[in-house]
């Protein structure tokens, strides 16, 4: 198998830097789960309200600041150091890619009734996924087994790291053994949407593959979730239907946005991602300053720092999505 190289030259050095970052991405996860059961309240504000926030906009920045660190792609490939394991096929790479969204769908949401407030169900959760992310790795060659395929932050990864604003190497996976044989964030983050939707991007029949359908869905996913309160496991139904129903009308916008300007896949997908982004920031931000009692005046200068940033964002990408955009020219392979 040909080997490619994943990591700029100017980065090489940095190699250790990382793996230090990687440890020790690891051991705090460690820490959180001791924290979620033992400090439980603490623990959950720390988690959703300080280090969550901080994953879009790492995301937006670059997605492999988040990839090159999070502990559940450390312990992915813990078992699967040398190549020789399974790859991610075409044929499967659609259905696994299915599967991570629909946990994101499930999990997001959960967070209301469940996740929010019981420590330990978060932490048995995140156990269970972590585990499930070592035994994949111990099957599958380097990240194809889960971080390429159900991980249910990779399609928010894609979406939101489909135009880079800095150039960051992948350390884990240099040099790369092609473990997924398309659509790989890692290798091509500016044609993994493009092969993710494959030949439906050229017309608008992307808007029928499950990733479009996520894709358009995802800003109005945002508001419902955050047009929902906490509460018991009894109002689970509620939550479900008010985030379903708001990714309902988000997805029908998109609809008729894409249908009555022509828009190609390549534009859409920026706008949808600084849709999402911004309306995630706007309302995230009056959680975290209401979560530390912090002085409302705050919630205005998060809005407009996530705000800048998703500016700043679209206006880089913008040059990349004219009528022969980015999704439109890339190729499978």
């Amino acid at each position: 198998m040909t080997a490619i190289s994943t990591r700029p030259e100017k980065i090489q050095g940095g190699a250790a830097l990382w793996r230090i970052a990687q440890i020790i991405g690891v051991l705090s996860l460690v820490v959180l789960l001791v924290g979620l059961v033992l400090t439980t309240e603490l623990a959950l504000d720390v988690l959703w309200n300080v280090l969550i926030p901080l994953v879009p906009a790492s995301l937006l920045i670059s997605p492999a600041i988040w990839r090159n660190v999070c502990p559940l792609a450390t312990i992915n490939m813990l078992l699967n150091r040398s190549a020789g394991g399974r790859v991610l096929k075409p044929n499967i790479i659609t259905t696994a890619g299915m599967w991570g969204i629909v946990l994101l769908g499930i999990l997001v949401p959960a967070r209301r009734f469940l996740f929010n407030s019981d420590g330990v169900a978060l932490a048995v959760t995140v156990t269970l996924v972590a585990a499930a992310a070592l035994v994949l790795g111990a099957f599958f060659e380097f990240k194809a087994g889960f971080c390429n395929a159900i991980c249910p932050v990779l399609p928010v990864e894609r979406l939101y790291g489909q135009h880079p604003m800095v150039q960051i190497g992948n350390p884990r996976c240099n040099p790369c053994t092609l473990c997924t044989t398309k659509g790989c964030i890692d290798l091509t983050p500016a044609k993994s949407i493009a092969q993710t939707l494959g030949s439906a991007r050229r017309s608008h029949a992307w808007l029928m593959t499950a990733y479009g359908v996520f894709a358009a869905s995802f800003p109005g996913f945002v508001v419902g979730y955050y047009t929902t309160q906490d509460g018991p496991l009894a109002t689970a139904g509620a939550v479900y239907t008010n985030v379903g129903l708001w990714a309902f009308g988000s997805y029908l916008a998109t609809v008729v946005f894409v249908r009555a300007f022509n828009a190609n896949a390549g534009r859409t997908m920026v706008l949808l991602a600084a849709s999402a982004a911004g309306l995630y920031y706007w309302f995230a931000a009056a959680t975290i300053t209401s979560a530390f009692a912090i002085d409302g005046i705050l919630t205005l200068g998060i809005r407009v720092v996530g705000l800048t940033l998703v500016g700043v964002w679209l206006l880089r990408a913008t040059p990349f999505v004219g009528s022969e955009n980015s999704v439109s020219r890339a190729q499978h392979g």
